[in-house]
């Protein structure tokens, strides 16, 4: 059955379930950091950064040579946009 939501995208549900996955998609692109370690999430906040969603504007290696964020967090924060379709800038 093909839907649309209040903010009009059009979608397909074999359910009844009402959620958009468009909405739901930004939803949780615009939640916090997922776990990375203190030094990398206070490393991140000091740069401005508390949401998934604001890592898009950044590169690999822009993460990487940010004190306090190594390759481990950099990993994790590549899964996490992935999960939501996201991706760090290219760069």
């Amino acid at each position: 059955m093909t839907r649309t939501c209040p903010a009009g995208h059009t979608f397909e549900k074999t359910s009844a379930c009402p959620v958009c996955p468009h909405c739901e998609q930004a939803r949780l692109a615009g939640s916090p950091l997922p776990r990375i370690g203190a030094p990398a999430t206070r490393a991140l906040e000091r740069a401005g950064v508390t949401r998934l969603d604001q890592l898009t504007r950044w590169t690999r290696a822009q993460l990487l040579a940010t004190h306090g964020v190594g390759p481990k967090a950099v990993a994790i924060l590549e899964e996490a946009l992935g999960a939501h379709g996201l991706a760090l800038a290219r760069g």
